[in-house]
């Protein structure tokens, strides 16, 4: 079974609430993960605008 996804943040999210967004519009149409574990000195990050460590889906549909 594939996981979860915000549609709004891209974040993998287990439950009925993004713990970012606040949102709970999912989806588990994606493509590509993303790992953050530092976002503050995280060059990737920073250009795509994240500012949490998680895991992220590059595509999400």
């Amino acid at each position: 079974m594939k996981k979860k996804v915000c549609k709004r943040c891209k974040m993998f999210v287990e439950g009925n609430e993004c713990p970012v967004c606040k949102t709970s519009q999912f989806s588990t149409s994606w493509q590509g993960r993303l790992y953050i574990v530092d976002a503050g000195k995280s060059v990737i990050a920073e250009k795509i605008g994240l500012k949490s460590k998680g895991e992220y889906a590059i595509k999400v549909r």
